[in-house]
């Protein structure tokens, strides 16, 4: 229901803004760009909202894990993706940057110790701050996007009557907000039932859910030989996660993390970090079949973590 309502929600946004002769560009921009985050965005909200913020902080840093290490290496699986030079140099450095930054925010205990910190959290200010970036980073994809010329041009555009568009946006909603909260209710059952934490299952069951529609996404477009699309998707949702998505979960309330999730701030930063390295490995700005391979591998070790912690 939480994909499906994503899916609706966008068919339905997309149909009326050509209707409303609002640009591809602007169209893929805004509506697509949000509307595949939207999963992880109702999770987040409902998450912060009822108070299990263990899971909110587990499904952004494991969905961003997810997206390099298992989706960018399942693709690179299948087949070679060569990388766009601007994708290269200025968004996979942007997405390291924001992982950087979450740590550094999460780093109470850490940078304070001296003065009595105990509890690492993100805090509204942060969150602030990370809403911020996302604002700047809106402005840099906008530029480039008009500086291009065809952006969003390939966006396919459902034909839908005035109900249809009301009943997909509607549907969409409804969708996203049922789905969200069944997914917040039964994370929080199973890490009952199994004795683990919120974290646990945020990191890994929710994460990989939510991760859903880039997976699809990024997959069609390896399959079609579209290595630009299917990097810059999961790229794009990285950064779109931490400044958008978790910038606004710590402003409706302040994130506290478990003094044990440094090691997943770890692997976060190691995901943005070797996907950069590996642009310079083997034939240049390109992630060939035994990188994505290695990937996986690194994805199989990250989950295997969880048992021996």
């Amino acid at each position: 229901m939480l994909i499906k309502g994503a899916d609706l929600l966008v068919d339905g946004s997309v149909a009326l803004a050509k209707r409303y002769s609002i640009s591809n560009l602007v169209i893929g921009l805004t509506i697509v760009g949000f509307g595949t985050s939207a999963p992880e965005l109702v999770v987040n909200i409902m998450s912060a909202v009822s108070g299990t913020t263990d899971l909110a902080i587990g499904n952004i840093i494991g969905s961003n894990i997810a997206n390099v290490f298992l989706i960018l290496g399942i693709c690179a699986a299948i087949y070679p993706l060569t990388v766009q030079k601007n994708t290269v140099f200025k968004e996979i450095p942007l997405s390291l940057l924001a992982a950087l930054v979450t740590f550094i925010f999460a780093s109470d205990v850490i940078i304070d110790a001296g003065h009595g910190a105990s509890l690492n959290s993100i805090t509204r200010i942060d969150g602030l701050v990370l809403l911020s970036f996302f604002a700047i980073f809106m402005y840099y994809i906008f530029g480039i996007a008009k500086s291009s010329g065809d952006a969003g041009a390939e966006i396919e555009v459902k034909q839908l009557s005035t109900l249809k568009i009301v009943l997909y946006i509607v549907g969409g909603l409804i969708g996203l907000v049922i789905g969200g909260a069944w997914i917040v209710d039964g994370a929080v059952i199973i890490a009952q039932f199994m004795g683990i934490s919120e974290s646990v299952i945020g990191l890994t069951i929710v994460a990989i859910g939510t991760s859903l529609p880039e997976l699809a996404t990024s997959i069609s477009a390896t399959l079609k030989r579209q290595a630009d699309i299917a990097v810059g998707n999961i790229v794009g949702s990285n950064i779109f996660n931490i400044f958008w998505i978790l910038g606004l979960s710590a402003v409706i309330s302040p994130l506290p993390l478990q003094n044990n999730s440094l090691i997943d701030f770890v692997f976060l930063i190691a995901s943005s970090l070797l996907l950069f390295v590996i642009m310079f490995i083997g034939k240049r700005h390109t992630i060939d079949r035994w990188q994505g391979w290695l990937f996986i591998a690194i994805y199989v070790m990250y989950i295997a973590l969880f048992f021996v912690r």
